[in-house]
C-alpha cells in the first residue's frame, strides 16, 4: 500500500466535554464554524453555557451554532452532548494522531539526513528492553509536543509513530503501516516491557490509527498498563485500559525483533521464576523494576533485601508487584554501602544486583534502639523476617518450622499436637494468636498471622 500523504488537523478546542469531542472527530478539516466559536458546539452545549451564567457568549454561540446547524451541513447526530464519558475514560484520551509517513532522520538544519539506499532492506538494530523504556522516557521527561510535521532534536518525528521509531531505535521514521516490519507478532499474554501495541486502519490511516509502548502490567488482572506515547499536546506516560481507550479490539501487540534477549522470540509475559530463590545472579534489566513492574525478578529482590535487613520495611511482602517497600529497601541497602545521588535512588542496576545476589558488601543496619542495633547489647539480632506471603494457607517452608519453633520456645506451642513442621496450619495460627494477645493486642492485630512487629518480638 502506497504511504498516505496527510493533511494537518485544525488546532482542538479547549472544551473536552464528549460533545465537543465527537464533533472535532466527525467534522472535516476547514469546515468548521468561523468568528467567535472555536468548535461547532451543539446546541445542548450552549444552553448549558447560559445556564452556567455565561449569557453574552452562550448567546453568540447559540446565534453561530444556530446558523451551522441550519445550513443543512450533514452531521451525524449526537445523542447527548453533555451526557457521561464512557466509564473510566477521562475526556480527551482518545486523541486525534494523524501521523506523517516514513521518512529518514531529520538532522539538526530540520533537513532530512542521509537516507538508505534504494532498495536497502529495512534493518532492525539490537537493543534492549531497558534502553527501550529509557527512550522513551526522555521525550516523556521533555514534554516533547505532538506534531506530524516537526522532527525533534534527535531526527524523529514527533507524532506516535516517530515516538515507537525513536524508541525500538529504528535507523528512520515510520508510520502505523510499516512499524508491524519490525516486530514479530505476539499474543496479549506474551507483553512485556518494550513491546508496542499497534492498531493500523488501513482503510483510513489518520482515522484511529495509533501506536503505544508498553511499559508493563500495572496489576496481577493484566486490565490496565502503563503507555508510553505520543499523542496530543505532548508525549506522555499513564495508566490505560488493555488494549486501549477506543478501538481496543483492533491493537495487536509486537515485540520489536531486535531484542538482545534473543531473536525477537515470544518469551513469557512474566519472567520465569528462578528454581531456587537467590539463584538468578544476572540482573534482568532496570525494565523489571519500577512503577507497573510485576515479575518474579522484583519477588527476589524483595527476597535478597530481607536476607540482607530490610525486613522491616515490608508488612505485605516481598511480592511480584513493585512497591514503595521495595525502592525504600533497595535505597536502604545502596546507601549502606556509602552511595549517594543516582546511586541511591531506590532502583536496582546492575552494580546494586551484583551485591546483593553475590553477598557482597554492607547489610542494612538496624533501627537505632532495636534488637542487635549498636549499643543495646544484643549479641544475636532478630532473622530477617520473611514476608507474610511465607504464612499463608498452603504455606510449606523452612520459615513455618523455625516460627512454629520459637512459639513453642516461648511458651506458645500449646495448639501443637504432631508439630510444628513445614506446613501451615491452624495450630501455627492459634499459637501465634496466642502470642499476639500476650503482648495486648486485639482486633486485626491479633489476627494470627506474624508480621514484621510480631516476628521482632517473638525472636527477640
Amino acid at each position: 500500500m502506497e504511504t498516505p500523504v496527510f493533511e494537518e488537523l485544525d488546532p482542538a478546542s479547549d472544551c473536552d466535554c464528549p460533545g465537543c469531542v465527537h464533533w472535532r472527530r466527525v467534522l472535516p478539516p476547514g469546515s468548521r464554524a468561523a468568528g467567535p466559536v472555536g468548535h461547532p458546539a451543539t446546541l445542548s452545549h450552549v444552553r448549558g453555557l447560559a445556564r452556567a451564567g455565561r449569557t453574552p457568549m452562550a448567546l453568540a454561540l447559540a446565534a453561530t451554532a444556530g446558523a451551522v446547524l441550519a445550513a443543512g451541513q450533514a452531521v451525524p447526530a449526537v445523542a447527548a452532548a453533555h451526557g457521561p464519558a464512557l466509564p473510566g475514560v477521562p475526556a480527551g484520551d482518545e486523541p486525534d494522531t494523524p501521523q506523517g509517513g516514513k521518512a529518514p532522520l531529520h538532522g539538526p538544519s530540520g533537513k532530512p539526513a542521509a537516507a538508505a539506499r534504494p532498495g536497502q532492506a529495512a534493518k532492525a538494530p539490537t537493543t534492549t528492553r531497558a534502553e527501550i523504556i529509557n527512550r522513551a522516557k526522555t521525550w516523556i521527561d521533555a514534554d516533547v509536543p505532538y506534531s506530524m510535521s516537526a522532527y525533534w532534536k534527535d531526527g524523529y518525528r514527533q507524532d506516535c509513530s516517530g515516538f515507537v521509531s525513536m524508541a525500538w531505535g529504528l535507523p528512520g521514521n515510520e508510520w502505523t503501516g510499516s512499524l508491524d516490519s519490525f516486530g514479530v507478532r505476539i499474543t496479549r499474554d506474551q507483553l512485556q516491557p518494550g513491546d508496542m501495541l499497534l492498531f493500523h486502519n488501513p482503510d483510513n490511516p489518520e482515522k484511529g490509527s495509533h501506536v503505544v509502548i508498553f511499559g508493563g502490567w500495572t496489576d496481577y488482572t493484566h486490565t490496565y498498563y502503563v503507555a508510553y506515547e505520543q499523542t496530543p499536546p505532548h508525549a506522555r506516560k499513564q495508566s490505560t485500559p488493555y488494549a486501549y481507550w477506543s478501538n481496543s479490539d483492533h491493537y495487536v501487540p509486537y515485540r520489536y525483533k531486535g531484542l538482545a534477549e534473543g531473536a525477537g522470540g515470544a518469551e513469557p509475559s512474566t519472567p520465569t521464576p528462578p528454581a531456587t530463590p537467590g539463584t538468578a545472579t544476572r540482573f534482568p534489566g532496570a525494565a523489571y523494576f519500577g512503577t507497573g513492574a510485576n515479575n518474579a525478578y522484583v519477588t527476589q529482590l524483595g527476597k535478597l533485601l530481607v536476607e540482607r535487613g530490610g525486613a522491616r520495611f515490608y508488612t505485605t511482602g516481598p511480592g511480584p508487584r513493585w512497591t514503595s517497600a521495595d525502592q525504600r529497601a533497595t535505597q536502604a541497602f545502596q546507601k549502606a554501602q556509602g552511595w549517594t545521588g543516582a546511586d541511591a535512588d531506590g532502583r536496582p542496576g546492575p552494580t546494586t544486583w551484583a551485591y546483593l545476589t553475590g553477598k557482597k558488601g554492607k547489610d542494612i543496619p538496624p533501627v537505632a534502639g532495636s534488637p542487635g542495633a549498636p549499643g543495646t547489647g544484643t549479641s544475636h539480632p532478630v532473622p530477617a523476617y520473611p514476608g507474610r506471603a511465607m504464612f499463608r494457607p498452603g504455606a510449606n517452608n523452612a520459615y513455618v518450622t523455625q516460627l512454629g519453633k520459637q512459639l513453642v520456645k516461648k511458651g506458645f506451642g500449646t495448639h501443637y499436637t504432631t508439630g510444628p513442621g513445614s506446613r501451615w496450619g491452624e495450630a501455627d495460627r492459634r499459637n501465634v494468636e496466642a502470642f499476639q494477645r500476650a503482648q495486648g493486642w486485639r482486633g486485626g492485630a491479633a489476627d494470627g498471622y506474624p508480621g514484621p512487629e510480631t516476628w521482632r518480638r517473638l525472636f527477640s
